[in-house]
């Protein structure tokens, strides 16, 4: 029998070129009972190898090919796991040792850790390749000797391959002399690179790559031929038929390899504790103390005590205390070390993580239910996310859980990087020898090639570029393009994922140095951590975490003082800044999306801004839970419930169930559910569902509220609430063949195939929410049994198979399938990454029978686009606590609030010249930058912000730095004072004196620009400098405003003079053209016509999508809503013109005001743009 023990798969770093899962699914077409993957200095591919061998039942193999001393490389196959072990140790201590990429091992340093492995003398890059290829049999049986001695005989094998080729056929005869000279066994294989036919036309480019060569020069660096694909018993045997033991030495071993990654032997660091003290004991002593800080006497301490002691008997049971005493050490370190911290996720549901502050929302004062966070039926460990600010101070933060658990005690997870759209056209255009400039349209190219199926639609778009796709060279180009996606290229990190272990990391998964100094890096990414029940912490940089941080010493530093764990909690200005939709930088409520839901929800304390952050996501709300909410908001709609019980619960939400926690305490109280047991429905409705378990928990629902009285309608009602919304939240119920786009390649895929392993997909298209495309990872993948499944059918050609409660994006928010109607808009995704949906109309919806069905778990946006229409598919974490904070900080301190908005730009929705607009029309003084004052950050002066030498286009730190340091020791006496003294570069100055920064000596920005360009004396010379006479006065006239304005955003982006609009203003207001501001005394229906910067721009892909911008002008912004009709028209104008005029109808609803355009033009510019923030 034999068994592939030296698979190289596409983790082997461009020489492979397969995924470990299609390898695996070739293993088990050819009747292969185990499969080996060796892939080069480490075990990148083990983990999801495993998953799919476990899936198609092959036994996965784990091994490695380290690379030696000389550049050989060495085959080793683990047996159990203490050779596991001693592998991952070997790569790391090769890997720790040298710099990124470059790591090799001595063979002498292979003996202390040989034990549980076997070795393989290799193909033509092992040890004993060289000589043999020269005749030098002393040398080589030297090498075979030490490898012997090493691994011991019984664990070293002579590795014989034919390829078909004669070299090889001679080497082969003396590796097979030799090793029965040593009494060795001989042992056969192929040492496949691929699978699949154009397998070797992808090594082959690889090889191109690696040695910085085109195909047409690699001459003998390529393969000889296609032989080095993944051959089954048949073909083998008959190849080896002269070397039958070969053969037989393989199947043989095999059975030996014990060892499959089910047996890790991962576990958890235990915590430190006190002397005698019990994990859970030492846990409930710090969640009793900060129980008594968080709730004192208050009328809630009774209710918190009660149930921390319930949270602390379900963490006792699974043995979990420890992980809670580990996140609970790195909130401590933050606070102890003054750095911004909060809990967020299902954790802000559990009174344990807010008595030992790792959570700031009250889960008792909210009534938030702990089995949704953790859970005795749930069976996996919880997740705790810890936001933190961005850059220096998170990266503190990781360094502490370095020192604290040792630098092979702890790493960062991978972020393996895969080859996509433009990385891939030109690589792949280099290798071809394509001309540079067709290698630079082509990767243009891709972006318009968007995510659709290369096949169906790359030669027509390869024509439209001015190629001939009869051409061999561009069919090539084409199909290799399309190969490469999605193989990984190379091993990141990911921006949070921090992984740790009792005892050494290194004995669980191979560590190698990171890009950036002090961090380590496993060879796993979170998925497949979670995968081997490898624990994970995350340490998230959050921007708005920096800027309420920075905002609370800036405050400090002027002898205020802010507290985010005691702010005023219902400040009735916030609010009215809500209610207003003013919440330009405000996090989560900033979007065009929240704005416009703002003053219709017209939040008016803490739960209802929960509301609002929740409700504008595709969050759980079922159908047409998110307009009655809005309705009986606004009026308009009674309050009722399905039952008098439930008012206690569904009250805060007007009779409306918007969360999670309230289905399940529905469940809890209708039907007498324990906490666990509502768990348990969630996630039969949510994971792995099928009919009948549906009607098992339906009954017992049904049961249930009948033992309590209530039955008939009101039953009725409440398991239809139930129900739909729990299948809202985790809806697997798609059929096996709908197709998801893979966000890197392109091409379309079945979920089925996703779903059972046979095609790899890291990311999909989902829709985010302001309704654009964007790529997710996908997290998760489910086989949701047989179910009921609908078909609707669309005006567009689309047909969707799926169960009727699965929810799809409509122009009012979530419906249920089941709910549609025929006629009704349904969301479709037709175009790539970052353009707008369109929307496509139903035009059949009909019951059909029980297939099985699928769902993906997706990141950040809980959706995914599926037979190109946009699905649900998950819940979305609440930040309201975080906008609550920066909406307080913006009212009660603009000042500070403006600063480090603008300190940690870029983020959120608006460029820093909107932001810097914004505070103006607040009120807030900016003062311009100045040499002679600014730092490196804006910062507070006399109750408004100076801005900060950090916004100087082309000014590098250390040259602000040297300005700082100069004028501390002594003033500039004049420009070129400061030039001699600070050494500044030409460029540099000639930026200061553009925009400004240099008048404070005295000049204005011409005769600083001519004072600038005067050569620099140099640091000897500076005192001479400081004491010349004063230079001939500049022949140049003073700028204009309107080049004032175009060097402003030439030099920093921003201008702290007129808005581009105001100087237009009196042109623009004989047309008949309304400021922003103005637009509120208008009428509904009327017709008016705005103008202004465009701010923002979100497109969809094709011409039947609506585009929203947002107009800029002096006095706030106006959002226009485009036809389909319009954009086809004016297509160009509205995708580039920077100003614009539009005219149109003013629509009004309580309070969101927006222009439905008719006609479009393009303003002249003058020299200076407002960027924009384009989604499209």
């Amino acid at each position: 029998m034999f068994v592939e023990l030296h698979a190289q798969s596409a983790f082997s770093f461009l020489e492979g070129a397969e995924q470990p899962e299609v390898l695996v699914e070739a293993a088990a077409r050819v009747g292969m009972p185990a499969l080996a993957l060796v892939d080069r200095d480490g075990v990148y591919g083990a983990a999801r190898f495993h998953r799919a061998a476990e899936n198609a039942g092959v036994r996965a193999l784990v091994g490695s090919e380290l690379t030696l001393a000389d550049g050989a490389r060495l085959p080793l196959l683990v047996e159990d796991l203490d050779g596991y072990r001693n592998l991952c140790r070997l790569v790391t201590r090769m890997k720790l040792g040298a710099a990124k990429g470059a790591g090799r091992i001595a063979l002498d340093d292979l003996a202390p850790d040989a034990g549980g492995l076997v070795c393989l003398t290799g193909g033509r890059q092992g040890p004993l390749a060289a000589a043999v290829a020269r005749g030098d049999r002393e040398s080589a049986r030297r090498v075979l000797d030490r490898l012997a001695g090493i691994f011991g005989r019984d664990n070293c094998f002579v590795e014989v391959q034919r390829h078909l080729d004669r070299a090889q056929e001679r080497d082969l005869q003396r590796l097979v002399a030799l090793a029965r000279e040593a009494k060795l066994p001989l042992l056969a294989s192929n040492q496949p690179l691929y699978c699949r036919p154009g397998g070797r036309a992808v090594a082959d480019v690889f090889t191109c790559i690696r040695e910085k060569t085109e195909l047409d020069h690699a001459g003998r660096l390529l393969a000889r031929n296609g032989e080095r694909d993944l051959k089954g018993g048949l073909e083998m045997a008959q190849r080896f038929r002269d070397l039958p033991e070969a053969l037989e030495s393989s199947g043989e071993l095999a059975l030996r390899l014990a060892f499959t990654l089910k047996n890790l032997g991962y576990r958890f660091p235990d915590f430190p504790l006190p002397p005698g003290t019990p994990a859970l004991e030492h846990l409930r002593d710090l969640a009793r103390q900060g129980a008594r800080t968080r709730y004192g006497d208050g009328s809630l301490a009774a209710r918190a005590r009660r149930q921390i002691e319930h949270e602390l008997e379900i963490i006792g049971r699974l043995d979990l205390a420890g992980y809670f005493l580990i996140v609970w050490d790195v909130v401590e370190f933050c606070r102890g070390n003054d750095i911004l911290v909060q809990g967020r996720g299902s954790a802000a549901n559990s009174a344990v993580c807010y008595a030992l502050g790792i959570t700031a929302v009250d889960p008792v004062g909210m009534d938030l239910l702990f089995e949704r966070f953790l859970s005795e039926a749930r069976g996996e460990w919880p997740d705790i996310d810890l936001d933190l600010p961005s850059g220096d101070r998170r990266e503190a933060v990781i360094q502490y859980v370095y020192r604290r658990y040792g630098r092979l005690g702890a790493g960062m997870t991978a972020n393996v990087i895969t080859y996509r759209g433009r990385s891939a056209a030109r690589e792949v255009g280099k290798a071809l020898g394509l001309p540079g400039e067709l290698q630079d349209r082509l990767a243009k190219l891709v972006s318009t090639w968007g995510y659709q199926d290369p096949a169906d639609v790359l030669t027509r778009h390869l024509a439209e570029a001015g190629c001939d796709p009869a051409q061999p060279r561009i069919r090539k180009f084409a199909a290799l393009w399309t190969r490469l996606q999605d193989l990984p290229r190379h091993l990141g990190q990911h921006s949070g994922g921090m992984v740790i272990a009792a005892g050494r990391l290194d004995d669980v998964v191979p560590l190698e140095p990171a890009t950036m100094p002090g961090r380590v890096v496993i060879q796993w990414d979170k998925d497949d951590c979670a995968g081997l029940g490898i624990v994970k912490v995350d340490l998230l940089g959050l921007r708005m975490m920096s800027v309420l941080q920075d905002s609370i010493r800036l405050v400090s530093e002027q002898g205020g003082q802010v507290d985010l764990a005691h702010l005023p909690p219902d400040d009735p200005e916030v609010y009215a800044q809500l209610q207003q939709a003013d919440t330009i930088g405000v996090f989560q409520v900033e979007s065009r999306a929240q704005m416009a839901t703002l003053p219709r929800i017209h939040p008016e304390r803490f739960y209802d801004l929960v509301v609002q952050v929740a409700i504008i996501r595709p969050g759980p709300i079922v159908g047409d839970m998110v307009h009655p909410y809005i309705r009986r908001r606004r009026g308009r709609e009674s309050v009722t419930y399905p039952h008098p019980s439930l008012e206690p619960i569904l009250s805060r939400t007007l009779g409306v169930p918007l969360f999670q926690e309230q289905l399940l305490r529905m469940a809890m109280v209708a039907a007498g559910f324990s906490g666990t047991e509502a768990e348990e429905l969630r996630r039969a409705f949510g994971f792995k569902r099928s009919e009948r378990r549906m009607a098992e928990i339906e009954t017992k629902l049904r049961a249930g509220m009948a033992r309590q009285g209530i039955e008939g309608r009101a039953a009725d009602e409440i398991v239809h609430a139930i129900t739909a919304f729990a299948l809202y939240g985790f809806p697997e119920c798609v059929v096996g063949d709908t197709t998801i786009v893979d966000a890197d390649s392109g091409r379309s895929v079945a979920i089925e195939d996703v779903v059972r392993g046979r095609v790899p997909v890291a990311r999909t298209l989902a829709c985010d929410r302001d309704r654009h495309l964007v790529p997710r990872r996908i997290l998760a993948t489910t086989a949701s049994g047989r179910r009921l499944v609908y078909r609707l059918r669309t005006a567009g050609g689309r047909e969707l198979l799926a169960t009727p409660e699965h929810p799809l994006l409509t122009p009012l928010g979530w419906h249920a399938l089941g709910a549609l109607r025929q006629g009704e808009e349904i969301a479709a995704g037709p175009a790539g990454a970052g353009s707008a949906v369109a929307w496509d109309h139903i035009t059949r919806i009909e019951p059909l029978d029980f297939r099985e069905t699928y769902d993906l778990q997706i990141e950040d946006d809980p959706n995914f686009v599926a037979n190109g229409l946009v699905v649900h598919n998950s819940h979305a974490s609440s930040f309201a606590l975080l906008a609550y904070a920066s909406a307080w900080l913006k009212v009660r301190h603009p000042a500070a609030f403006y600063a480090a908005l603008l300190n940690n730009q870029p983020m959120g929705f608006y460029h820093a010249a909107t932001i810097v607009k914004d505070a103006q029309r607040h009120g807030l003084v900016v003062q311009p930058i100045d040499v002679t004052r600014s730092a490196w950050d804006c910062t507070l002066e006399h109750q408004g912000v100076r801005l900060g030498l950090r916004y100087v286009k082309g000014l590098h730190e250390t040259s602000a730095r040297r300005i700082i340091e100069a004028r501390t020791a002594r003033p500039f006496a004049s420009v070129a004072d400061l030039v001699a003294r600070t050494r500044v570069a030409a460029d540099e100055a000639q930026t200061l004196a553009a925009i400004g920064a240099l008048a404070p000596l005295g000049g204005r920005r011409r005769a600083d620009l001519w004072a600038a360009s005067v050569a620099s004396p140099g640091p000897l010379f500076a005192a001479a400098a400081e004491t010349a006479a004063t230079p001939p006065s500049s022949p140049l006239r003073e700028m204009s405003v309107d080049e004032r304005l175009a060097a402003d955003y030439a030099g920093t982006g921003v201008t702290l003079g007129p808005h581009p609009m105001a100087l237009r203003r009196r042109a623009l207001a004989e047309q008949g053209v309304t400021r922003a501001i103005d637009l509120r005394h208008r009428p509904h229906d009327g017709r008016v016509r705005v103008a202004g910067s465009v701010i923002v721009r979100q497109r969809p892909g094709t011409a039947k999508g609506f585009v929203f911008l947002s107009l800029e002008d002096e006095t706030g912004i106006a959002n226009v809503i485009v036809t389909p009709q319009l954009f086809a028209r004016h297509r160009l104008v509205l995708v580039t013109a920077p100003l614009l005029v539009v005219e149109g109808i003013l629509q009004s609803q309580d309070g969101v005001l927006s222009v439905r355009a008719q006609r479009v033009a393009p303003l002249r510019v003058r020299g200076h743009v407002i960027p924009s923030h384009d989604f499209g």
